[in-house]
């Protein structure tokens, strides 16, 4: 049945190599009941794991009933695992939210194996091996000994022709022990290979072929049986799986699991909703954000050009301003501007009421909303007639607004007195953020140009101090 020509394991960590099997030789025919004894470190672990194709050798021919196992593609290990052994660990390695039932099931799922065929089969091997009355306790409710019967139930469940076992007494006393070793002779006499890894002499006398085995060789080998039990034939139903079988299945098992761990279940599932609602939130966040610099940074002008009088290698000198408004309109002409728009600035003293506030004006054309990117909250801007007919109109920012009256909203069609002459309020610009130089943009009063030149800043009607591009 198995058949090992000189393989070797080597186990590599980066350039670093740790031979573990050195030439290893080996066969054993169908129905013996084998014991591999060695201590620990011998490489005993690493060869059950090859002989379960669990893992591949590094070199030499392993033949499992006369086929090259390294001729096999994954697929074809995964089915050959599940269909000729069955695994019995030290740790039991039992599932814990499950029923011994349930993982006794678990190797027949993967095969396929209709739901009522499991069943039916998982309780006959739990009866036969005493656990009739255990059926559905998990493993925290059973013994060691009971534990390990199961795990000999889940090794038998696809049948289990070849049984593996690893250490299957080191975690129980000497009765479950005993209790053990005893279930693993019947199975052997019954037809199935057993091989037995272990480090007790003891445990290891009570198989029918004892191999030796330190630093990676077999040391000793009495040879095969002369005579072995009648193998065993695969004894599990055939299994026919689809794919809408084994997605039931894994929706059983997943909700099987999230039953048996409510509380923690509950906190996961709160951890993703606030996790989820965290990014969800800081993407608004940000975003947001994102929008809002933008527009502070578009409202101070990335693409503003101010072209001003008197500056170094320019025409004019001393306090002559050769900017006129014709400039902005000449400007305004040239390919790709948006807007030009002369302003005149000054300071000044708005009264409405009782209340006196010093202010700035700033004189200026219709197309200052435009070219300042600054759109009016309530009301209207003045417009191109207005600054041709030298209209007493008059828009607040948000600060002056504030400051003279109660409710910025009350501000529209009043009129205010801006160094004693009377201009109608028509609008309120939009709230805005502190200027690039830290002041306060809201804090100014914005008229025509023309009626601002004529009437509030001196004689200079003809005049601008900026025009912005």
């Amino acid at each position: 049945m198995i058949e090992l020509q000189g393989v070797t394991r080597v186990f590599r960590n980066g350039d670093v190599e740790t031979p573990v099997l050195h030439g290893i030789d080996l066969t054993i025919r169908a129905g013996e009941f084998v014991a591999i004894v060695g201590a620990s470190g011998s490489g005993k672990s690493t060869l059950m794991n090859i002989l379960g194709c669990l893992d591949r050798p590094s070199g030499g021919t392993y033949r499992f009933m006369g086929r090259d196992v390294s001729s096999l593609d994954r697929d074809e290990l995964a089915r050959l695992r599940r269909e000729a052994f069955g695994f019995v660990f030290q740790q039991y390695n039992l599932i814990p939210n499950a029923s011994a039932l349930r993982n006794v099931e678990v190797p027949a799922v993967y095969a396929g194996m209709p739901a009522a065929a499991r069943r039916e089969r998982a309780e006959k091997l739990l009866g036969a091996l005493g656990l009739s009355e255990r059926l559905h306790h998990r493993p925290n409710q059973l013994s060691g000994g009971q534990q390990q019967r199961v795990s000999i139930a889940r090794a038998l469940m696809n049948g289990g022709r070849i049984i593996l076992a690893d250490e299957p007494t080191g975690a129980l006393d000497s009765r479950s022990g005993r209790e053990v070793m005893a279930l693993l002779k019947k199975l052997s006499a019954e037809g199935h290979t057993v091989i037995l890894i272990t480090h007790a002499r003891e445990v290891a006398e009570q198989a029918e072929r004892v191999i030796e085995i330190a630093d990676g060789r077999i040391v000793s080998d009495p040879g095969p049986a002369a005579a072995p039990s009648r193998p065993a034939e695969r004894s599990g139903p055939e299994a026919k799986s689809t794919a809408l079988s084994s997605l039931a299945e894994s929706a059983k098992a997943a909700a099987a699991a999230l039953r048996a761990n409510v509380f923690r279940t509950a906190l996961t599932l709160l951890g993703i909703v606030i996790g989820v609602g965290s990014v969800i939130a800081m993407l608004a966040v940000g975003n947001g954000a994102k929008q809002q610099v933008l527009d502070r940074i578009s409202g101070m002008g990335t693409n503003l050009l101010l072209v001003r009088p008197g500056a170094p290698n320019t025409r004019g000198t001393g306090g002559i301003a050769t900017l006129i408004p014709e400039d902005a309109e000449a400007i305004a002409q040239l390919p790709n501007v948006l807007a030009a728009v002369p302003e005149q600035g000054g300071g000044a003293t708005a009264r409405f009421g009782g209340i006196d506030y010093q202010t700035q004006v700033n004189a200026t054309g219709a197309e200052f909303t435009l070219a300042r990117a600054w759109p009016v909250a309530r009301g209207t801007f003045f417009t191109p007639d207005d600054v041709r007919s030298y209209a007493a109109v008059a828009v607040l920012g948000q600060t002056v607004a504030q400051t003279l009256f109660r409710d910025a909203d009350e501000a529209h069609g009043k009129h205010v007195l801006l160094n004693n002459v009377r201009f109608q309020v028509i609008g309120v610009m939009s709230a805005r953020g502190a200027s690039p130089m830290g002041s306060d943009p809201g804090d100014v009063v914005v008229v025509p140009v023309t009626t601002g030149s004529m009437r509030l800043l001196g004689q200079r009607n003809v005049t601008s101090d900026t025009v912005d591009v």
